[in-house]
């Protein structure tokens, strides 16, 4: 397992990364995000990639309709994706991120069969090219977020891999430490994100190590599951933000770097 953080793909980044003695930066390439311009200067990013010795570990779209109320596949959507995993492949990023969205004007059977139709799309076509596609367990724009329907979606499309936040099966009343015991073997990416919760209610996504995660026992079970794939850091507070957020930063690279023994 090595380290990295979610960032802009900038040269500044790149910079960043390497002076943080981190391994790779991971993109998110969001709805409202310009996917063709991203795409365009895939060429420049390998430039960077080579110059400072920082590998892209994941690509991934967060938060776009994929699904519409009837059900079919948004292909202007599904096109985007698909320029996002041409681009992956171009840099050697073997991980592309991304979820389904849940429409309420259809039954649970028909939105699982829907986006089991657009990520079996997506697997087919990352195939050729050494990419692997993961759903993510945020909730956002997204249902494939829970073992009930990995269950379903997962169980159907088996190379379909998983992207692995334990803060957001915490705010869900989950059980992160088990989710890993059972589905550790499909994550393919895992996002390190602090949560803190009081009397059951979210307060801040602090820096993970300065948050209530049992990070020692979840990298112990990464590791009985056989992964070794990359950790990206994701900076996620309001409060931990400027001096104080690079701060959070430096010390979840240190803490994390004392567990990676």
């Amino acid at each position: 397992m090595n380290l990295g953080i979610i960032a802009k793909p900038t040269e500044e980044s790149f910079q960043c990364a390497r002076d943080k003695g981190l391994h790779f930066l991971e993109f998110c390439i969001n709805d409202g995000h310009d996917v063709e311009g991203f795409y365009n200067d895939r060429y420049q990013l390998k430039k960077w990639v080579e110059q400072y010795d920082i590998q892209v570990g994941s690509i991934g779209r967060w938060k776009s309709l994929r699904i519409d109320q009837k059900g079919q596949i948004i292909e202007s959507e599904l096109e985007k994706c698909f320029k996002l995993i041409d681009a992956a492949s171009d840099l050697k990023c073997s991980n592309f991120v991304c979820g389904v969205n849940y429409v309420p004007e259809l039954s649970y059977y028909e939105n699982c069969t829907a986006a089991i139709g657009f990520l079996s799309r997506l697997v087919e076509y990352a195939k050729s090219k050494n990419v692997t596609v993961s759903t993510y367990n945020c909730r956002k724009g997204n249902f494939v977020n829970t073992p009930e329907t990995w269950k379903v979606v997962h169980g159907h499309v088996t190379e379909l891999g998983i992207k692995y936040d334990p803060s957001h099966c915490r705010y869900d009343g989950g059980d992160y430490l088990k989710e890993t015991m059972e589905w550790g073997d499909r994550f393919q990416h895992v996002h390190l994100k602090g949560s803190l919760l009081v009397d059951g209610k979210r307060v801040d996504d602090p820096p993970a190590g300065l948050d209530q995660t049992d990070w020692k026992t979840f990298l112990s079970l990464l590791r009985v599951k056989g992964y070794h794939q990359g950790l990206s850091i994701e900076p996620h507070s309001p409060i931990w933000t400027g001096e104080l957020g690079e701060k959070g930063v430096d010390y979840t690279i240190s803490y994390m770097k004392n567990l990676l023994v």
